[in-house]
């Protein structure tokens, strides 16, 4: 921990800043969320091809999302940092033979061993390599206009030339460049903000450990900045309000994520929000919300109340995957996209009903032409999953689902604003 506490910060406080500010504009209603990427990164797939193709899909999720929704998308991958994953059981039975189960990459290593299995303390260092490393590319790719607005073509991936979707979003990547010519005609000046994005980073903040040794002080702002990633989060497991991880949290400067589900009773989601964001400073706090499609309307309103009662403003988020793992007969552990359409669906129109905002969405994806979820405009089925499963832990969508997600949502805004 003392040779990783040395090195230097993988972010800067001020762009830390930033997005606590971008996301205060998501609780007001003038921007939109996008939190996505992988359920857990491994160190083998830092690789430049598969860093790009995950920064196309959010991109151009983001850009459906911009032109259904007509505001601002914040976009926020889960990258750069998501090396560690908890797990329901702290072993794993094969064969008769018990051992320790993987925990991700910067614990212990996938492979059913003793000595894989055997948590390594070099794996934090080599975790904050491939996060540097990744950080550096996806900065370089940026700069080097990659994400330019006048050329969304380019994002184009080869799936585009014979998906069903192909029409629908080549109507959208022709709306927004003609819009950007028509300014520029008329204004002479470019559109610079056009050309570069904002991007940001976040990560499940599980390992204690690895967290701490990357938390500096700013004399600046005269405050702590967990400075391994921009937007670190609290997961389902382990945000009891005596545990470490809500203890840590509440004592860092940057904006925070916490999971919250059905599971969570009135008095533990207000006390939470009262301890984590005591100044009800706005875009500090960001609760995402998985339920699964049978349990949202239930579970969401009762929620959306706690939370009112306590006379804070947070940010909602959907998360509409985890609450929609199943398994197959064959114990397949997959999500159907029909089911994660329709809690999301549901989460906008709970929020609506109850005076509140859903203000942005929280999605595992990839950008990979993955078969790990089942539906969609290709009609995946459980029998398609072993063509292309390649994920260690969770079911992800693939570039087309999250895609047609996208679609789903900016047409709902559409349709609302049509009435």
């Amino acid at each position: 921990m003392a040779a990783l506490a040395k090195l230097p910060p993988l972010v800067v406080s001020w762009e830390v800043d930033a997005l606590r500010e971008r996301l205060a504009a998501a609780q007001r209603g003038e921007q939109f969320l996008l939190q996505g990427g992988d359920c857990a990164e491994s160190f083998a797939e830092c690789e430049s091809d598969r860093i790009a193709k995950q920064l196309k899909v959010i991109l151009q999720l983001s850009l459906v999302l911009l032109h259904g929704l007509k505001r601002p998308v914040v976009r926020v991958a889960r990258m750069a940092g998501q090396y560690a994953k908890p797990r329901s059981a702290d072993t794993e039975t094969r064969e008769g033979v018990t051992l320790p189960c993987y925990r991700g990459d910067t614990v212990n290593r996938p492979e059913f061993t003793v000595e894989a299995r055997t948590p390594d303390p070099n794996l934090l260092l080599r975790g904050y390599s491939r996060s540097a490393l990744t950080l550096n590319f996806v900065r370089a790719l940026i700069d080097g206009g990659f994400a330019d607005l006048h050329h969304p073509e380019y994002w184009d991936m080869r799936f585009l030339h014979d998906s069903p979707l192909r029409g629908a979003y080549m109507e959208i990547v022709d709306s927004i460049r003609e819009s950007l010519q028509f300014f520029e005609a008329m204004s002479g000046r470019p559109v610079n903000e056009a050309r570069l994005v904002d991007f940001y980073v976040s990560h499940e903040g599980l390992h204690l450990h690895n967290e701490q040794a990357q938390t500096r002080y700013i004399p600046r702002s005269q405050a702590w900045y967990n400075l391994s990633t921009h937007m670190p989060w609290i997961g389902l497991r382990t945000a009891q309000l005596d545990g470490a991880h809500v203890e840590y949290f509440r004592g860092i400067a940057n904006p925070i994520g916490v999971k919250v589900g059905a599971a969570m009773d009135d008095d533990w989601i207000q006390r939470l929000v009262e301890t984590l964001n005591p100044d009800d400073r706005a875009g500090r706090l960001t609760l995402i919300h998985r339920f699964g499609a049978k349990d949202i309307e239930k579970s969401l309103p009762r929620l959306i109340k706690a939370v009112k009662a306590t006379g804070r403003s947070v940010l909602w988020v959907c998360d509409p995957m985890h609450g929609n793992t199943e398994s197959t007969a064959t114990g397949v552990k997959t999500r159907r996209l029909e089911n994660i359409q329709q809690e999301l669906a549901l989460a906008f129109e709970v929020h609506d009903a109850h005076g509140s905002q859903l203000g942005g969405v929280h999605l595992e994806l990839t950008g990979e032409d993955v078969t790990e979820c089942t539906g969609g405009a290709r009609g995946l089925s459980d029998t398609d999953l072993a063509r292309a499963y390649r994920s260690q832990v969770d079911p992800r969508l693939n570039y087309e689902q999250a895609l047609e997600l996208g679609m789903m949502i900016a047409d709902r805004s559409k349709k609302a604003r049509a009435l």
